[in-house]
Formats: C-alpha cells, sequence, structure tokens
C-alpha cells in the first residue's frame, strides 16, 4: 500500500525514493540543503546545532537557514522544487535539551521528524501539532509495534549493515515482519549505497531508502578529510561491529579503530549506561576519532558533491528498473 497520503505532498514528488539519514556532527546546514535541491529528504540531527552556554540556540539559526535557502531555490525553480528536509531528534533520557529543540522544530514547522533511541507520546504531540510527519527508527518488528503505538506515524528499518547504530536483523526479515501488519510510511536502512539496492528495498517493501555513508564522503560534508578518504578506501570487511563506544551496537570504519590503538578484532562490549547526550553528544571519542559507517562504502568511489551522488543513484535506480522490468516483460513472451 502507498504511504504517499501520510505523507507531506512535496514528499510525493522526490527525485527518487530516498532520505538521507541524519549523520551525527557530519550533516550541517550546506549539505541537507544540497541533498534537498538534489531531489531527495535532506536531515540532520538537532544535536548538531551545538552553541556555547549563553549564545542563542543555533539549531534556530540553522531552521532558518535551510528554509530560506529551499524557498529561494523553489522561487526560480517552480518546475523542480527542492525536497523537504527532516530533523533527527535523539529521545534518550540523557538528552537534556529534548524540549528546548521540540519547541524550536514546531516552530519552525518542521516537515519531517525522525526520532531515535526510545518512543515517546510528547514528542510525536510536539511534531503533530505543526503538522510534522513522525519517523522512529527500529531494529526490530517489537520496536516497531511500540513506535506506532506511542503515535508514529512511519518507521525506519535499521537492519544489519547500517551505518553508526544499526540491528543485526537481516533487511528481507525485518521488512517482512513490519509489513505483515503496518502499511504506513517505511524506509529501509542498511547498505544501501547504489540504485540497485534502492530498487532492491522497494521490491521487499519499504517506501524510500534511507541512505547516509555515502554522504559522509560528500564535498557538504562536515567530516575530516581522512574519515572521507577512509569511506572511498574500505569496503564491507573493513566495517566492525561494536557496542564499546557508545553502549550501542553500531557499526564503525576498522582504520579508525585501529588508528586509536585498539584491536579492532577484539573489542570489549559496553553496556547502554555509557551513552550520554547531556553535552549535545556521546562519548566525543565515538564519532570524532572512531568513525562510524555501513557495509555499502564499497561502492563509493571518490569524494563528491552530494547532487552527484543522489545523479548517480538515480542513473544506477532508472537502469537497474528498466533492465527488472525488460527481464520480466520477457518472461510473457
Amino acid at each position: 500500500m502507498s504511504a504517499e497520503n501520510l505523507l507531506p505532498p512535496a514528499l510525493q514528488k522526490l527525485r527518487i525514493p530516498i532520505i538521507a539519514a541524519p549523520l551525527f556532527i557530519i550533516s550541517v546546514p550546506e549539505l541537507v540543503i544540497a541533498q534537498c535541491k538534489a531531489g531527495i529528504v535532506g536531515s540532520f540531527p538537532a544535536l548538531n546545532a551545538r552553541e556555547e552556554k549563553g549564545e542563542p540556540p543555533l539549531l534556530d539559526a540553522w531552521l532558518t537557514q535551510i528554509s530560506e535557502e529551499l524557498d529561494r531555490h523553489n522561487q526560480a525553480n517552480p518546475d523542480t522544487p527542492a525536497a523537504p528536509f527532516a530533523i533527527n531528534q535523539i529521545v534518550h533520557r540523557s538528552n537534556t535539551r529534548l524540549d528546548r529543540d521540540l519547541e524550536i522544530c514546531a516552530h519552525h514547522k518542521v516537515p519531517i521528524w525522525i526520532t531515535s533511541l526510545g518512543a515517546r507520546v510528547d514528542v510525536n504531540e510536539a511534531a503533530h501539532s505543526c503538522g510534522g510527519v513522525v519517523l522512529h527508527d527500529v531494529i526490530n518488528n517489537t520496536f516497531a509495534r511500540k513506535a506506532v503505538e506511542k503515535g508514529a506515524d512511519g518507521l525506519v528499518a535499521v537492519a544489519a549493515g547500517a551505518g553508526g547504530h544499526a540491528g543485526q536483523q537481516s533487511p528481507f526479515a525485518l521488512i517482512q515482519e513490519i509489513r505483515e501488519w503496518f502499511d504506513g510510511p517505511l524506509a529501509l536502512s542498511g547498505s544501501i549505497a547504489t540504485g540497485e539496492a534502492l530498487l532492491a528495498a522497494r521490491a521487499l517493501g519499504a517506501d524510500f531508502g534511507y541512505v547516509g555513508s555515502p554522504f559522509i564522503a560528500s564535498t557538504e560534508a562536515n567530516a575530516d578529510g581522512a574519515y572521507k578518504q577512509m569511506i572511498v578506501q574500505s569496503g564491507a570487511e573493513d566495517i566492525v561491529y561494536s557496542s564499546l563506544f557508545t553502549g550501542v551496537w553500531g557499526n564503525y570504519l576498522r582504520g579508525s579503530v585501529e588508528a586509536a590503538g585498539m584491536d579492532a578484532d577484539n573489542l570489549p562490549q559496553a553496556d547502554a549506561t555509557t551513552m550520554n547526550f547531556a553535552s549535545g553528544s556521546s562519548k566525543p571519542k565515538a564519532w570524532k576519532t572512531i568513525w562510524g559507517s555501513g557495509q555499502g562504502i564499497g561502492a563509493v568511489k571518490s569524494v563528491q558533491p552530494a547532487g552527484d551522488i543522489v545523479a548517480r543513484m538515480a542513473k544506477e535506480y532508472a537502469a537497474a528498473s528498466a533492465r527488472i522490468a525488460a527481464e520480466l516483460g520477457g518472461q510473457h513472451d
């Protein structure tokens, strides 16, 4: 069943059905704007907008910047308007900024809210109060049911192979179980770095691909140059799955783990109490020197503008769709 009737009208006109994943530290207004102008949903974590004590909320300034730039683009390009943007809210008990950030996002009428690390009725109500749509990310069917019961409009199924915090379930199993009972908006996260992978996600039953790691290697990304090059030079076997760095299981680049002097093949486990968003981040080491990434980065061959990444995936998606259509058509000849 199509999810279009549950989403903002502009979301029905994406160039290709992609939601860019909110990348901690990395996603900034310049990247979000480039993604939206390229025709996909751009996003960033609210906690990326960090200001010094006593300064005005940077989140308010970022949302103003994004909205005004996209408005200018739409006025100049009425036939190819930008896609809407999304804000990721970390709904973890240690995120002391949450209530303030919810108010700011509601004031700006943020169209799409992506919630993580907890499902809360009050957060969903805040989004709905301004006409926003809530997509909650989940790693299994149990969490998916809880999220919808608490008022989420849609889901992001975070399967094995996704960058950063990720689940362990196969996308085939995760999407199948969710689609048995849920016909609302559904995105799939996990190694979606090509148009072919996006088409496969759609075939499974997802409405959108949730794409993160390729955009780390974009010119607009707020990532260290060495991080971008490591994405380009690495592949699936260079990804390490560990709970050590934040207390939540996630995928990281082996090279960054080894550069920090650790044995990537013998990392100890950590419990969830190590995660702390009270200062606007988890342990700084987890993202500043230990770099997150998904398993799909073998498809990333160079650092390039976000718009070029979208164009590549759009071309691949169209070619794969045409190939499958031709093969299926041939079966009926």
